[in-house]
C-alpha cells in the first residue's frame, strides 16, 4: 500500500550551518517513534494530505514542499492481524506553528530531536537515511576550512587544488578576500527571506511583520552583494573566475529581490489569502532556499564535493519544472472562476503567480551557476 508522511523540521537560527531539528511523534499501537503519516485522500494532492496529517497527528503548522525528499518502506500492522508492506513518500515541512491543541494529542507524544538523534530514534533503516541526509552536515563538515594548519604547501593546495609547488608562490600573493564567508551569509539570507515568504502565504496574524522582515533581509543581501563586488575588485587573486564570482551572488541577490517583489505585490494589492498553489509554490521557495544553503558551503571544495553539488542542484532543477506545473494548474483553476465574474481578481492573482514563478526561477538560475562552477572546477 502507498502513503505520505511529512518530515516536519526547524533551524535553531539562520546562520547557514544553523543546528537542524525533527519534530517526531510517538505511534498509537507500539510507542515508538515515528513521522506523521497516512493514506491517500480522495480529491487532495499527496503533499497537502501530508500536511493534513501533520496538523490531526502532530499538531504542527508549516509549509510543505509539493517534491517529496524520498520514500521508505515498513510493515503496516492491519486491525485483522494480517501486515502488509507501506512505502511511503516524505515530504519536507518547515513548520511555522506548533498548535496548543489538536485532534490526537491525547493519544500521542511530540518531541523536537537534533537530527542525528532523530535517526537513531526511527525504526526503519530508509527512514533513518532520509533524515540523516536532510541536514548533510557531513558534506558541511567535509567544505569547513581546515582548523588545523600544517605545511604551507600542502594547506593552500587543499584549500585551492593547486598543486604544491604553485601553492608556495601563491602564499606570497595577496589575500584571496572572505568570498567563501560572503557567499554562505547571502544564503542565509535566502533562508530567512524564504521562510518569511512562507509565513506571508499562509495567511493569519503578522503579515505585516512577514513582508518587513523580506525587506530587511533584502537589504541584507544588497549589503553582502557590494561587498563581494568590492572584494572583487581588491582582490588579486580569487577562488573562481571574477565574473563567475559576480554572477553567483548577483543570482543569489537576485532570489532575493524577487521575494520583496513578490511581498509589496501582497501588500499593493492587499493580498490577504492566497491561493492553494501559491502556498505550495511557497513551499517549494522554502526547500529550494534550504537546498542552496547545504550547496554553498561545499563551494570551499568544490572538487571534492561535485558529485553532491550536482545531486543538490538536480533537485533544484526538478523542483523548478514542478513549480511550473503548480503555477499553470492555479492559473487555469482561477481563470474558470473568474469566468463571468471579476476580471480584476484573476489579475491580481495572476501578477501574484508570476511574481512566485519568478522566485523559483532564480533558484534554478543559481543552480546552473553553481553547475557551471563544478564543470570548471571539479
Amino acid at each position: 500500500m502507498r502513503q505520505i508522511a511529512v518530515l516536519p523540521y526547524r533551524t535553531l537560527g539562520n546562520a547557514v550551518d544553523a543546528p537542524i531539528q525533527i519534530m517526531l511523534i510517538t505511534s498509537r499501537g507500539t510507542g515508538r517513534w515515528v513521522i506523521p503519516k497516512g493514506g491517500l485522500m480522495k480529491g487532495m494532492a499527496p503533499h497537502t494530505a501530508a500536511s493534513v496529517e501533520a496538523e490531526e497527528e502532530a499538531g504542527v503548522l508549516g509549509a510543505t514542499c509539493p517534491v517529496p525528499l524520498g520514500s521508505y518502506r515498513y510493515r503496516k500492522q492491519r486491525n485483522s492481524g494480517a501486515s502488509v508492506w507501506a512505502d511511503v513518500d516524505v515530504y519536507p515541512f518547515a513548520v511555522t506553528d506548533e498548535l496548543d491543541t489538536w485532534d490526537e494529542q491525547h493519544q500521542r507524544e511530540r518531541r523536537w530531536f537534533p537530527l542525528a538523534e532523530a535517526a537513531r530514534a526511527v525504526d526503519e533503516e530508509d527512514l533513518q537515511a532520509l533524515i540523516r541526509s536532510f541536514g548533510a552536515r557531513e558534506f558541511r563538515a567535509a567544505a569547513s576550512p581546515a582548523r588545523m594548519f600544517g605545511a604551507v604547501a600542502d594547506t593552500v593546495a587543499e584549500k585551492t587544488g593547486v598543486n604544491a609547488m604553485f601553492a608556495w608562490f601563491q602564499k606570497l600573493l595577496p589575500e584571496q578576500g572572505n568570498f567563501f564567508d560572503l557567499f554562505e551569509k547571502q544564503a542565509a539570507t535566502l533562508v530567512a527571506g524564504a521562510d518569511a515568504l512562507a509565513r506571508l502565504a499562509q495567511g493569519g496574524p503578522g503579515r505585516a511583520q512577514h513582508i518587513r522582515e523580506i525587506e530587511e533581509r533584502e537589504h541584507d543581501a544588497d549589503d553582502i552583494t557590494r561587498e563581494v563586488l568590492q572584494t572583487v575588485r581588491r582582490s588579486f587573486l580569487t577562488p573562481f573566475d571574477r565574473s563567475a564570482i559576480t554572477d553567483l551572488i548577483n543570482t543569489m541577490d537576485d532570489a532575493i529581490d524577487e521575494m520583496q517583489q513578490t511581498a509589496n505585490a501582497s501588500d499593493l494589492y492587499e493580498v490577504i489569502e492566497f491561493e492553494p498553489e501559491m502556498r505550495d509554490m511557497a513551499a517549494i521557495i522554502v526547500d529550494a532556499a534550504r537546498l542552496t544553503a547545504e550547496a554553498i558551503p561545499l563551494l570551499r571544495k568544490i572538487s571534492d564535493n561535485g558529485h553532491r553539488l550536482h545531486e543538490l542542484t538536480e533537485r533544484l532543477v526538478r523542483m523548478e519544472g514542478h513549480a511550473d506545473e503548480i503555477h499553470a494548474a492555479g492559473l487555469k483553476r482561477i481563470f474558470r472562476e473568474a469566468q463571468g465574474k471579476d476580471a480584476l481578481y484573476f489579475i491580481v492573482r495572476q501578477e501574484m503567480f508570476k511574481r512566485l514563478e519568478r522566485v523559483v526561477d532564480r533558484f534554478e538560475d543559481l543552480a546552473n551557476e553553481i553547475d557551471g562552477l563544478v564543470i570548471d572546477h571539479s
